[in-house]
Formats: structure tokens, sequence, C-alpha cells
């Protein structure tokens, strides 16, 4: 029975827990959903609800006063604002991702969905942004459920095949520039780049060292001799006197052990010696 709960955590057939809650962390019901909202208690990802306000809230395309919108400005507009809070957030740590939603139902327009590369990185931003304002409006910020933004995406939406539009429940994720992408997250690229060669070296690096190491040990083994001994650093004449020093010392061979009799016999005779003498 445990598996086969497990198996449906999050699904549809899940009667219990909200699946959209958990794959995207916004449900269009809301408080009054049938189902559980499980909210985590630490994540890596955090939501920014409504935080992105688009110059084409109420008319895609069209600005307040009726007046159609250059889609370039449209997008020149976004991207100040994508800088603007990866820039801000990634003063609390390595972000991994940022993605804003183009969506237009009232529980997804707007949401901004930032995932660090740790959770203590994300609990700290959310620390941070507890009281604040941006573009006169309160953040609205807590810890998010998705990690893997493979499910929360509409799949459709990528190809410019959803039919649903901007009320789908899946995220319609806006995209940024190439090169606006490359300012942000090139850095990250090239610090774990640079981070993972350091770690290891290449196979030129190691061959070389490889041939240092047998180059040495060859080195040390022409300085010996046949039984593996170091010769004397100093040459020798046929004397057996050193070139460049004193003369060779022989040592004596050590004096033989005594035997107990021996013994006995020279002390005995230290003692007739110290009786005549006395």
């Amino acid at each position: 029975m445990a598996e086969h709960l497990a198996s449906i955590f999050g699904t549809e057939k899940d009667r219990v827990n909200c699946p959209f809650y958990f794959k995207i962390g916004a449900c269009r019901h809301g408080d009054r959903c049938s189902r559980l909202h499980n909210r985590p208690t630490t994540s890596p990802t955090l939501l920014l609800s409504n935080m992105y306000q688009r110059p084409d809230m109420i008319t895609p395309g069209v600005d307040p006063q009726g007046q159609p919108i250059d889609p370039r400005k449209i997008q020149e507009h976004f991207e100040d604002f994508y800088e603007d809070i990866f820039e801000e957030l990634s003063k609390f740590g390595e972000i991994e991702s940022l993605n804003v939603c183009d969506n237009l139902a009232d529980h997804m327009i707007g949401n901004v969905y930032v995932q660090f590369r740790e959770e203590d990185q994300a609990a700290a931003a959310l620390q941070a942004l507890q009281g604040r304002f941006y573009s006169g409006r309160p953040i609205i910020a807590d810890f998010s459920p998705v990690t893997d933004f493979r499910e929360a995406t509409c799949r459709q939406f990528e190809e410019n095949s959803c039919n649903r539009g901007g009320y789908c429940n899946f995220m319609h994720v806006k995209v940024i520039g190439k090169e606006l992408r490359r300012k942000l997250f090139g850095s990250y690229r090239r610090f774990r780049g640079s981070r993972s060669r350091s770690r290891s070296a290449s196979p030129r690096h190691r061959r070389d060292r490889e041939f240092r190491d047998r180059d040495r040990d060859r080195d040390r083994d022409d300085h010996r001799d046949r039984n593996g001994r170091r010769p004397d650093r100093y040459d020798r004449d046929s004397g057996g006197r050193r070139k460049h020093g004193s003369p060779r010392r022989s040592r004596s061979p050590p004096p033989a052990r005594e035997g107990s009799e021996e013994r006995r016999a020279r002390i005995e005779q230290w003692n007739r010696e110290r009786e005549e003498k006395v």
C-alpha cells in the first residue's frame, strides 16, 4: 500500500495531494483547492509571486492607453527586469536557473522562480527579501516545491503549439537573449570549468609527470652499485684515501664476549690483587 501511494504521489491519481502545486508550486484554486498543498519548509527554489509586471498586462501587445507596443520594447523591458533580479539574487549564492512565467492566469502571471545551487543560499535570500518592495509593490516570496522545471513547463508552448495560450496551467517561460544569458550565466560556467580542470590534471600533464617520475627513478638507480648501495660521494685513490677529505677510518671488530667461568676467574684475580695491595 505504501509503495502504491508513493508511486502516485503528485500525479492525477493522487486524490490527497494537489498535482499542480507539486509540479509548478501554484494552483488556480489557491486555498480553496480540495487537495493538500504541501508547502516545503526548505527548498533550493524560491517563488516570487506575481513579481514581474509586463507593460501589456491588460491586453497582450497593447499598453493601458490602448496603443500597440513594439515587441522589441516589451523584450527590452523584460530583460532589464531579468538582469536586475538576477544581480540582486546572485548576492546570496550561485543561481542554477531563473524563470519568469509568461502566463496570464491570476495564480501564475508574473511569477518568478529562482533556483539556487544550495538550500541554505535560498534560505538566506528568502530571509533578506522579507518586507522588501520592488517598483512600489511588496515582494511575496516563499519556498517552492519545484526542483525539476522540465515537469513544470509546457512542452507545447516550447514547440509553439499550445492551444490554451496564456491561461495554460503549466509554465510558459519567457526567454531572454543569448547575449544576456551568456553575460549572466557565463561566469558560473567558466568558474566551474576552471575548478574542474584544477581538480584533475589533463592527460598531457599526467603523461609529463609520469615521464619525470620515470627519469627520476632511473637516475636514482644509476647512482647505486650492483649490491643496491649508494657509492660514496667522493672518489678514492688506490690507497683507500679519499681525494676530497680525510683518510678513511677502518672499524675494528668488536671484542669477543667472555663466558661465565672466565668472568669469575677475572673477578677472583682482581680480589687477590686488591688484598695484596692492602
